[in-house]
């Protein structure tokens, strides 16, 4: 028989193609013993069938190699606490100090980066500044001993495993995933680098809280499955992220084990034929592969659970013992007394060591808490349903026309209230685990010892739901409770308080965190729906001599809130649905495109207001969200903003939208003022207008006090009017705060949209009359430019007016004028010639009066001689100069008496005029 290919599995388990001629290698002598080869089974031919063959140690030796013989069936596989021998092809036992997963393997030791894992480290968005992949060289995944950690960074770092199943499987894993500035994504490929099909909840990763480790579960297929955990920082700001933590990865579905996995240090297996290794019990260890636990001498040495080596027990400090108060007695005392720490691990008849304090002297009691009444019994009881009490007096009954507001106040802190609970935790050990996190002290509470540095000390308070008074319930206000207290942070090293909640169980966020020292400051945040929520602080440290406490402690209540509306005489028309607007974009210190995401509902409203979703970080279940009916990462509110990461940006499959918050959820009111409830409009922000319309400012706050924005947050829309634009109209942010923001605090948005011009009215048109054509007159009505008002009155219609035509006027002054000029003319003439007959008399009037008189004078003037003719004796007279039209017409009229001049007949040398 001769088989010329054949595929097979090397000891790391990657398959690839060996060319052998098994005639040359079964023809030649066997002089080599059996631990120079190894056993491998053939890939499944399509029958379901394989063949066992002999893999030389050393490649190129196939001398004296068994010949191939017929395999078990594909489908074969062990059970756990077995593995394959394959000499034998028969499932055995796995021996004392070693366990098997029979068709599973399971990585749980993270002292190195385990055989077949790779961390490949990417940069394939550059941004604006130029080739930053060569920043990327030192990210990775880091061994952390129990634990894989993450990259920090803003580089995209994935960790890489290919597993071949001979059958569908699973793969399960734990994780830590803190912080929402880190993506974390789980997705799976095949043999052809094609990604496997994934709902969004199974690709990607949910937020958990500080200290919670959360399990993943994926279905493989059969065949070559590559598994991708990948993650991807986004630093907006100076903040550095938390990374992403990652242990005890357990894939099912391959055919069988081909050996036996000896247990971790700290671990052991008794009996044979072990599915899995137990932790060592306190005060014992274990080294690798271990079948029993080596006790320690507890003497001077200690080991915790699941210690691969005992330590040296270090003398007693401060550290090791806490304060508590004891319960109140019959006689109403209580005293400060001190315990150790449990397990205790120090020693006290030691050199230095500290011992425990005397109990202080028996003290009163402290009053119970407002709402609480002492029922003698040394204990304090909640006030019956309609009554209520300051703590000191007992319960009272509410006055007429009164209800008692319902809320906690904690002012003393004797005992840990029912309704909350501490707790310690520590990601990388156990060392804390049943210590209390915070320790009541009287009149406030106060962090506890924890076990080492970066202990998480918990302190959780669940409130079931809000109950408003009835007083306020239906109105316009979005507050239905809030809770206030007030801390003091004293660290000396490095410190940080969390803020986090919990709403109706489906994820924790953070809601505000402080670093290290803190005056006594309060802090309130408000609940704006009704819902079951659980509040948590968190105080992680790095020094012992850090330290916080509330002072008073938790406080929450109900509480209303009125804002007035200002009514204005515009038409905000079609300007209440959802706006949505994307600016930037923008990039972080490495170069990251990112983008900001603003929808904004002017006034809210059933169905109206504006949500923002993330669809990356604290994706919930599909049946969380049937029961509620709405995704729950969803930010629903009055104008909110995310965070969107372009889906080429950092090589992820889709667009990332993430770090959704809320920018309002109050309606303070709407004005042309500038200022409103301290809240300042910014018109220099955008440019001016002529247009006469004054803007309309809405004012809008956050509830949600940040530690940023000790006040919250404000959001100023300004509608502007502007025709040109639809009703929808155009959303801008200033350009000098492309954010929308220039203080991060307070939030400026331009409206133009023509549904801000005020409504029209008979002012806003003018008439203009038409031509008389056919003796009929057009009237129209026309809008006045610019036009600046929308709606209201319409145009109205065309009128039509009888009129007399314009060409019978015409033609009748044609008329007139022409005899008016010919009239004119003839006059002119006339005038004319009756002025010359009368110079040419005047003339020879002139003429006889110089002339020396010879001869006696007449009585009077006669005509002489030839003078009937006198267009002759006209053509005769010489003038020495012309006189114009004008002046004869004058002269005629000043010289009429010409015609009655009378001659004295007695005297020839004088003139006299008449």
């Amino acid at each position: 028989m001769s088989v010329s290919h054949i595929l097979f599995k090397d000891t790391h388990r990657h398959t690839q193609p060996l060319s052998l001629s098994l005639h040359h290698c079964v023809s030649m002598l066997s002089l080599v013993l059996q631990t120079d080869y190894y056993y491998e089974y053939t890939e499944c031919d399509s029958t379901g069938s394989r063949w066992r063959v002999a893999i030389p140690q050393s490649h190129g030796s196939c001398i004296g190699l068994p010949e191939p013989v017929r395999g078990t069936e594909c489908t074969f596989s062990c059970e756990a606490g077995e593995f394959l021998e394959m000499s034998a092809q028969e499932c055995t036992q796995c021996a004392a100090g070693t366990y098997s997963l029979g068709s599973g393997i399971r990585f749980d030791d993270w002292e190195t980066i385990p055989s077949g894992f790779s961390s490949l480290a990417t940069y394939l968005d550059n941004g604006p500044h130029g080739d930053d992949s060569t920043t990327c060289n030192s990210s990775s995944w880091f061994p952390q001993g129990s634990y894989l950690e993450s990259n920090r960074d803003e580089c995209t770092v994935s960790l890489i495993y290919a597993v071949h199943l001979k059958k569908p499987g699973s793969v399960s894993f734990d994780y830590q995933y803190p912080d929402g500035n880190l993506f974390f994504e789980f997705f799976i490929q095949n043999d052809q680098c094609q990604e496997m099909d994934q709902t969004a909840d199974k690709k990607w990763l949910k937020l958990t809280s500080h200290g919670e480790w959360a399990t993943h579960t994926v279905n493989l297929k059969s065949g070559t499955n590559i598994l991708y955990w990948r993650t991807a920082g986004i630093l907006i700001g100076a903040k550095v992220v938390k990374p992403v933590l990652l242990k005890n990865v357990h894939i099912e579905g391959v055919a069988y084990a081909s050996e036996c996995f000896p247990c971790k240090p700290g671990t052991f297996s008794r009996t044979p034929g072990s599915s899995s290794c137990q932790p060592c019990p306190r005060d014992t260890h274990s080294g690798h592969g271990a079948s029993s636990c080596t006790p320690c001498n507890t003497t001077t040495l200690y080991a915790p659970e699941g210690s691969a080596e005992c330590k040296a027990r270090p003398p007693c400090s401060k550290k090791d013992y806490f304060q508590i108060h004891t319960p109140c007695d019959l006689e109403g005392k209580t005293q400060v007394t001190y315990r150790w720490v449990e397990p205790q691990i120090c020693l006290v008849d030691v050199p230095g060591a500290e011992t425990l304090p005397p109990s202080g002297d028996r003290e009163p009691c402290p009053p119970c808490n407002p709402g609480f009444y002492n029922n003698d019994t040394a204990t304090c009881s909640p006030c019956p349903p309609g009554t209520f009490s300051d703590g000191v007096k007992a319960c009272e009954s509410c006055p007429a026309g009164t209800e008692p507001a319902v809320g906690y106040q904690y002012k003393w802190w004797n005992v840990l209230p029912t309704s909350m609970k501490t707790s310690c935790f520590n990601v990388g050990n156990s060392k804390c685990d049943g210590m209390n996190g915070w320790e009541v002290a009287g009149d406030h509470i106060r962090s506890g010892a924890g076990g080492s540095d970066n202990d998480y000390l918990i302190l959780n308070l669940h409130v079931p739901g809000f109950k408003p008074p009835t007083s306020a319930t239906g109105g316009a206000g979005t507050e239905f409770g809030r809770i206030s207290f007030e801390f003091e942070m004293v660290c000396t090293a490095d410190c940080e308080l969390y803020f986090m909640m919990d709403v109706n169980r489906k994820s924790t966020r953070v809601v505000a965190s402080w670093e290290g020292g803190k005056v006594r400051q309060s802090y309130t945040h408000i609940m704006t729906k009704n819902a079951s929520v659980s509040y948590t602080w968190a105080f992680q440290r790095t020094n012992q001599a850090s330290d916080v406490s509330t002072r008073p402690p938790p406080h929450t209540h109900t509480h209303t809130h009125t804002h007035t509306v200002y009514k204005l005489g515009y038409a905000l028309i079609s300007l209440g649905s959802v706006r949505t607007l994307m600016n930037g974009p923008s990039f972080t210190t490495k170069g990251t495109k990112y983008y900001h995401l603003f929808n904004i509902s002017l006034c809210g409203g059933e169905g109206r207001r504006a949500v923002c979703t993330d669809n990356v970080t604290d994706l919930s279940s599909a049946d969380s969200q049937k029961e509620t009916g709405e995704p729950a990462n969803a930010v629903e509110t009055l104008i909110c903003q995310s965070t969107i990461i372009p889906s080429s940006g950092r090589g992820f499959h889709t667009a990332l939208s993430s770090q959704s918050i809320s920018l309002a959820d109050t309606f303070l009111g709407a004005t042309v003022a500038l200022t409103l409830d301290g809240v300042k409009a910014r018109p220099d922000l955008f440019p001016q207008t002529t247009n006469k319309v004054p803007d309309v400012n809405f004012f809008y706050r956050s509830l949600e006090v940040t530690s940023s924005c000790d006040k919250g947050r404000n959001v100023v829309v300004t509608l502007r009017c502007n025709p040109d634009r639809s009703t929808q109209g155009e959303l801008t942010v200033p350009s000098q705060c492309p954010a929308g923001t220039c203080d991060g605090c307070t939030f400026h948005f331009l409206w133009e949209s023509s549904g801000a011009c005020p409504q029209c009215t008979s002012t806003n048109y003018h008439q203009i009359e038409g031509a008389c054509k056919g003796g009929l007159q057009d009237t129209l009505y026309v809008w006045t430019e610019p036009k600046r008002c929308v709606g209201g009155v319409s145009l109205p219609e065309k009128k039509t007016w009888p009129c007399e035509s314009m060409d019978f006027l015409v033609k009748m002054g044609a008329t007139i004028g022409a005899f008016t000029a010919a009239l004119l003319f003839s006059i002119t003439c006339y005038f004319w010639k009756k002025n010359k007959r009368l110079e040419f008399k005047y003339s020879k009037l002139v003429m006889s009066a110089n002339k020396e008189c010879e001869l006696p004078g007449a009585d009077s003037c006669a005509v002489m001689e030839g003078e009937e003719n006198e267009g002759e004796m006209e053509d005769e007279v010489v003038y020495s100069k012309k006189t114009s039209l004008i002046r004869k017409l004058k002269a005629i009229g000043n010289k009429r008496s010409y015609e009655n001049v009378q001659l004295n007949s007695s005297q020839s040398n004088g003139l006299v005029w008449g």
